[in-house]
């Protein structure tokens, strides 16, 4: 497999939270420390929009049904007005008596309810990150914590099986979830890293069943069978890989995200394309959907 840069303008401090945006052709994503909502799209046009928020943000996820957009922002989740994001208003602020903590990588599974993870954003050694349920009456609880950094909630194709990163520990952990009662159960080591291979980011699953990996700090992206096995690994011109995500009308599109954040003027100079967003080249499988919060 190969991939293809595919626009040249992104440079993202730290690129991060792709979600594909069905019946638009347009990939939505974010710049987290460039404090970034964006929007591109992918028919040809390269058309790139992007609205500063003020604030840091991890993620972004649309609302079912309507013209709202869910955001993970330093402070909490906010719903915006997805032709307006500068436009929001808090749902949840948890972070209000710590500001150093924020919300980093988030997935809706299919119920609509979002799982969400945080972390500390002055102090990554720290293990003050926690992993949250936005259900979709709108409450908010903690399912885990003890997390150093949270990274790649990854969801299967019915919702029963869950994959969440301490990308910190190199440890990605898996889950047996039951999505209508929003119950995660039997929290067990999926696949440890090792430091030869970075850590494990953002992640998604495929239609048939694997598992999709940037590693930050490895420069590339890695396909894993259920049970962990690698089946694939394709390598980018970049050090800090950040997430992946299924695209196209035919979900056979896949994109990554990149960061230039950590490296030094030196590296940079070796990695000009840091910060950019990537396509990996008939990746040979169909991806799932990327699903819509149902937040009421």
């Amino acid at each position: 497999m190969a991939y293809s840069k595919s626009i040249e303008v992104f440079q993202h401090e730290l690129g991060e939270g792709l979600h594909w945006l069905a019946g638009s052709d347009s990939l939505l994503g974010v710049d987290i420390h460039g404090f970034k909502l964006w929007k591109y799209c992918v028919d040809g046009s390269g058309s790139y929009s992007t609205w500063c928020l003020g604030q840091r943000i991890g993620w972004v996820i649309p609302v079912i049904g309507s013209k709202s957009l869910l955001l993970g922002l330093e402070q909490g989740f906010a719903l915006a007005d997805a032709n307006n994001p500068k436009e929001y208003k808090f749902l949840h602020q948890p972070f209000l008596q710590n500001p150093s903590l924020r919300l980093n990588d988030a997935k809706a599974d299919i119920t609509g309810a979002v799982w969400a993870g945080s972390l500390n954003n002055d102090d990554e050694s720290q293990p003050d990150g926690c992993l949250y349920r936005l259900g979709v009456d709108g409450s908010l609880r903690v399912v885990d914590a003890g997390y150093k950094v949270t990274n790649g909630p990854a969801i299967n194709a019915d919702s029963t099986l869950m994959l969440h990163t301490d990308s910190m520990r190199r440890i990605i952990y898996a889950f047996d979830l039951e999505p209508f009662k929003g119950i995660l159960n039997n929290k067990r080591i999926w696949k440890v890293f090792s430091p030869e291979e970075g850590y494990p980011d953002g992640m998604c699953f495929d239609a048939e069943g694997c598992v999709w990996v940037a590693h930050w700090g490895g420069a590339c992206v890695s396909r894993f069978a259920l049970d962990g096995t690698l089946l694939t690994r394709v390598s980018l011109p970049v050090s800090n890989v950040t997430n992946i995500c299924f695209g196209s009308e035919g979900l056979d599109r896949l994109f990554v995200s990149t960061a230039r954040m950590g490296l030094t003027p030196a590296q940079l100079k070796v990695q000009p394309d840091a910060g950019n967003l990537f396509e990996i080249k008939n990746p040979s499988v169909k991806g799932l959907p990327s699903l819509p919060a149902n937040i009421s």
